[in-house]
């Protein structure tokens, strides 16, 4: 028996996009609506009002449809998203893509048949994380795209929920869900659907304090695309269900392209077929389309070597060669002759370079131009000037002649300014018309047609009418002929004639699939026109059935109230270490030892220990101990399948409390054994609660506190406190913003030949690395135990303004986080906001004595009011 194939699930950013998925031969789709709440706010996206249309469209089309609303949710915005969720509910979607539990929770109440998938977004990294997506009522979790495909084999052996895996597009260089860049340099958040593309920009590598010169590799923090088509066969044996393609801000071209091509390939892996000519051929097609080079992402494991290019960060398309000479308007290119590892083997080992070092990853390793005839009227762009540059020399293609093993490009008026064209530079084939006119053409077709398996059921018997039960997606209908059956003089009606006749469903969306004749007496007559009129009427009659998708029930009943009063009711009834009356509380998080000592001269009641390597944390713990502080510990920020001994090495120190910081190790701590103690849980920033339903959901599963996510600004987190318990909420009063949390090691990639921890030579345990942005500013790196690197913002943010108002809603934790300050660095810090906290000290007055030693100075970053 074959293995069952994987949905290709497509990104709609348009309607023409929607058209050209169908059209392809997608199985799902997934969009975004005008209303907001998407994780691609830029794109076109759908409207509400026109939204039971666009299920008409994808339903009569054999597909289903995923709406994404995998974004965080304010406070003052819960009544609304409740009303959006009963419309989108009453339109037949087929399933929510959510980030934020509250969506989640209200979703439930309101039509507890929709279906729910947890985005990666909601980093859901582990088996523990997906029994806390299950109760929220998730049936499929989109894993990250960090996971290898034994990692997500690990996965599936401990659960039956479904999973979808990313197959293709670009890759957030960045855990998706961690990214703050965008809130913390430019006021706009990712979590809400407005990335800044920080990761596209160029950076300055500084290495103990010195720049680094790396040439022309500037963008550090840009990956290449994702094609993971060398992935498929692990995957389908795995049994994901869904394998999807990114790209909701590309057109209805790539969108052919993609689908088209992993459409066939999946096909071909399925029935143990597969077509490498024909997969070469459309890999062209799809970096013709958009493609900033091809990689296997992390679907074969890290490659620190050969993620990330460097040299530019967008699209490039097909890389050509190099020019070899200019004359008039002529260019003669030739090839480069280097093997391509990028997407056609997995984990496959980079070619040495010079004295040993790994040959930096050039734009080559992607198809070859082989894969393709070129053609006058083709685009090429010429790698001249900075990547930043927006009029780069490049145009279409009018004249192609082979010169040896290369080709001269003629161009033509208009076309490149080819005095800016030198010998050296790189060229790339980035346009292709064909392309466009085969998406066009498929597009004029119209609708696709028969793809809704229909199920026919037969009945009757001499005397009685011609009975015919129809049924599809959960549908049924039936239909019965005007006149009774009599005894035929011939055959009469045999299957032959009634597949005929009945399955004739050409110009419909349906298709015959089954056909039962158990209810009917052999041997009996009907008129063909009545067997073709009782067609159409079972076909008219599920047609619309069919267009409206699911069947549910919605309720009109309003439920946000009733779903936050229940949940808190659960919350008030809990004891807890500290009370609403506690005085404010200081709160240290130190990662390192100078750190500590400041702490513990200080005075302090209580520590956080953040050791991101985990290397001499339980001789911190004993010290801090000796001292007579209450020792908290942090947790990884994210846990990969067969990274759970992380937390079973913190339940060894035996902490008093632990800083949670995904939801695996919030399953872990709170899955204890009946009688068995468990430490104080804190749920850290990482966690992004920005409202109270899902605040109260966290609460009432077992977490003493929750820190406040970054995301919020003044008004929102004010407007979260009023709707919750105060007295259980963290406010990060003074720390550098973790900003990328991300698998790609950039001490690998720039300071060792290494691709990963196990070749790298940890050059990490030997120097300290920053990455310098363009206005100068110097973002430290840090690297945890899993090797994964966190960016920490250059400046420090201070919350010390609100503090008098955050005391009086009845805010009593307030926590400092250090990055590399030294021990007196940390010392001033800290006198500042005790003085602060004490009443002894005024806001502006403790952020200077606060900020004497930071070099770039501190801001009230995301705790400024933004709009």
């Amino acid at each position: 028996m074959p293995p069952r194939r994987p949905e290709i699930l497509a990104p709609a950013g348009d309607l023409e996009s929607l058209r050209a998925a169908l059209a392809s031969g997608a199985d799902a789709v997934y969009f975004g609506l005008d209303e907001g709440f998407n994780a691609r706010a830029r794109a076109d996206n759908f409207s509400l009002a026109r939204l039971p249309e666009t299920m008409a469209l994808v339903h009569r089309a054999g597909a289903r449809a995923y709406l994404t609303l995998n974004t965080l949710i304010f406070e003052p915005e819960l009544p609304g998203v409740e009303r959006l969720l009963r419309g989108v509910a009453a339109a037949g979607v087929d399933a929510l893509i959510v980030q934020d539990p509250a969506i989640a929770l209200l979703a439930r109440a309101i039509c507890p048949q929709l279906e729910l998938h947890a985005s990666t977004q909601m980093t859901v990294s582990s088996a523990e994380g997906m029994r806390f997506a299950r109760g929220l009522g998730v049936t499929r979790v989109v894993v990250p795209r960090e996971l290898s495909t034994a990692e997500i084999r690990r996965l599936a052996e401990h659960t039956d929920m479904e999973l979808e895996v990313f197959i293709h597009g670009a890759l957030c260089v960045s855990w998706s869900g961690q990214c703050l860049t965008s809130e913390a340099w430019g006021g706009r958040s990712a979590n809400r659907g407005q990335c800044a593309q920080s990761c596209r920009m160029p950076y300055d590598l500084v290495v103990d304090g010195q720049t680094r010169e790396l040439g022309e590799v500037r963008y550090l923090l840009s990956p290449k695309d994702l094609a993971g088509v060398r992935a498929v066969p692990d995957l389908v044996d795995i049994g994901v269900h869904s394998l999807k393609i990114e790209g909701r801000l590309k057109g209805a071209q790539y969108v052919t392209t993609t689908v088209q091509g992993y459409r066939r390939w999946v096909d071909g892996v399925v029935a143990g077929r597969p077509d490498e000519k024909q997969l070469a051929s459309d890999l062209a097609d799809m970096s013709l389309t958009y493609s900033r080079g091809l990689s296997n992402g992390f679907l074969g494991g890290s490659d620190h070597q050969t993620l990330v290019e460097g040299r530019f960060p967008k699209h490039r398309g097909l890389y050509l060669g190099r020019v070899r000479s200019v004359s008039g308007k002529e260019v003669l290119v030739t090839p480069e002759e280097r093997p391509w590892t990028g997407a056609l083997g997995l984990g496959e080992e980079r070619p040495q370079g010079p004295e040993g070092k790994v040959s930096s990853p050039l734009p080559g390793e992607q198809p070859t131009p082989a894969a393709v005839e070129l053609r006058p009227g083709m685009g090429v762009v010429f790698d001249a000037g900075t990547p930043e540059d927006k009029h780069e020399p490049g145009g279409p293609i009018f004249r192609v002649d082979r010169r040896g093993n290369g080709w001269v490009l003629g161009f033509g008026h208009p076309g490149p300014d080819l005095n800016r064209v030198a010998p050296g530079q790189r060229v790339w084939l980035n346009s292709d018309p064909a392309l466009a006119r085969r998406t066009e053409a498929q597009l004029a077709q119209g609708e696709p047609e028969g793809r809704v398996h229909l199920t026919l059921q037969v009945s009757g018997a001499e005397g009685t009418p011609l009975r015919v039960r129809a049924s599809a997606w959960g549908h049924e209908v039936s239909a019965e002929s005007p006149t009774p059956l009599t005894p035929s003089k011939g055959k009469g009606l045999d299957e032959a004639l009634l597949r005929d006749k009945l399955g004739a469903c050409g110009g419909t969306p349906f298709t015959l699939a089954h056909l039962d004749l158990t209810g009917l007496t052999s041997g009996m007559h009907l008129p063909v026109s009545e067997l073709k009129a009782l067609r159409r009427d079972v076909v008219a009659a599920l047609t619309p059935l069919v267009e409206k998708g699911p069947v549910r029930t919605v309720t009109q009943t309003p439920v946000l109230e009733s779903v936050r009063t229940a949940l808190l009711s659960r919350v008030a009834g809990q004891a807890v270490e500290e009370g609403a009356h506690a005085g404010p509380r200081l709160l240290p998080l130190c990662r390192d030892d100078a750190q500590l000592e400041a702490v513990i001269a200080a005075g302090l009641r209580e520590v956080e220990l953040d050791w991101m390597e985990m290397v001499g944390l339980q001789r911190a713990v004993e010290r801090a101990r000796a001292a007579g502080l209450r020792v908290t510990i942090a947790t990884v920020r994210v846990q990969k399948p067969g990274e759970e001994g992380y937390d079973a090495r913190l339940d060894k120190l035996r902490p008093d409390a632990v800083l949670v910081r995904h939801w695996g190790a919030m399953m872990h701590f709170l899955e204890r054994p009946s009688g068995q103690p468990r430490p104080v849980l804190h749920g850290d920033f990482s966690l992004n609660v920005t409202n109270s339903v899902t605040a109260a959901h966290l609460l009432g599963l077992g977490l003493d506190t929750l820190t406040c996510s970054h995301d919020l600004d003044e008004t929102q987190l004010f407007a979260l406190l009023e709707h919750a318990p105060a007295h259980r909420f963290t406010v990060a009063l003074h720390h550098h913003i973790a900003t990328f949390h991300t698998e790609h090691c950039v001490y690998s990639h720039t300071l060792s030949n290494g691709r990963d921890y196990r070749s790298c030579g940890r050059p990490c345990e030997r120097h300290q690395v920053s990455l310098r942005d363009r206005i100068g500013l110097e973002h430290p790196v840090i690297v945890d135990v899993g090797c994964r690197n966190t960016v920490f913002n250059a400046q420090a943010q201070s919350a010390a303004s609100l503090v008098p108002r955050l005391l009086e809603r009845g805010v009593r934790r307030f926590r400092v986080e250090f990055v590399r300050e030294s021990q007196a660095e940390a010392a001033r810090v800290l006198a500042a906001y005790q003085e602060l906290l004490a009443g002894r000290c005024a806001p502006a007055e403790a952020v200077r004595r606060a900020a004497v030693h930071e070099q770039f100075g501190v801001t009230r970053g995301t705790m400024k009011v933004l709009g």
